[in-house]
């Protein structure tokens, strides 16, 4: 069902299993929760230094490749999936590194996050017009250099500036990144690892639920 081309990292292989069952009429959303089974399994087996970053980012890769596909069914079939929450994902104005967020996306993803990937190279107002747009619970952000790291404290401004910081919950990642910086610039979370960022975001959800008295 795309687990075999997850776990040899394999894009057009997963991408094909993924079709391949569709088309044999099996639940898409079975055929996700087994992927999302595949992910998790691999982020696992990363933190327990079983596995390393080129297996992480390879796993992630061919996730990204086949979940399109299955939402894809699911949307089709009129089938709703029970969403986790809204994250709003980007790497920061002047940086182009994707391979972070890629695999960041793919572990919110198996979480059951709806995520809106703006790419990379997003200024502060864009941003800002994501939240606007689209509500999310959570505003992901990544820098991997230390001469753009200081974009993730710009955007945190704006949306103090603009009056809407407090509603929603910060995350901050990328190899520039540190849980002082996090402090710092006033994020509310930082994790180093994918796998670390999707557990990171599903207690922030569950964090600003409590504070709304949900």
């Amino acid at each position: 069902m795309g687990k075999l081309g997850i776990k040899n990292y394999d894009n057009e292989l997963a991408k094909e299993s993924a079709k391949k069952t569709v088309k044999e009429g099996i639940d898409p959303e079975k055929i996700l929760d087994t992927m999302t089974e595949a992910i998790r399994e691999i982020g696992e087996k990363f933190g327990k230094g079983e596995l390393f970053l080129p297996d992480l980012v390879g796993a992630a890769e061919a996730m990204s490749n086949a979940t399109p596909v299955v939402k894809e069914e699911i949307e089709m079939s009129g089938e709703e999936m029970e969403s986790a929450g809204i994250v709003v994902l980007g790497t920061v104005e002047g940086d182009i590194h994707d391979i972070g967020k890629t695999m960041v996306k793919a572990f919110l993803t198996a979480e059951n996050f709806n995520v809106i990937d703006l790419g990379v190279d997003i200024p502060a107002e864009e941003f800002l017009e994501a939240i606007r747009d689209n509500d999310p619970q959570i505003l992901a952000m990544s820098a991997l250099m230390t001469t753009t790291i200081p974009e993730q404290r710009k955007v945190i401004e704006t949306l103090k500036e603009e009056g809407i910081r407090d509603q929603v919950k910060i995350m901050i990642g990328g190899a520039a990144a540190s849980q002082e910086f996090a402090d710092d610039i006033g994020a509310d979370g930082y994790d180093p690892t994918a796998p670390g960022a999707a557990k990171l975001a599903k207690k922030l959800v569950q964090s600003q639920e409590v504070e709304n008295g949900a």
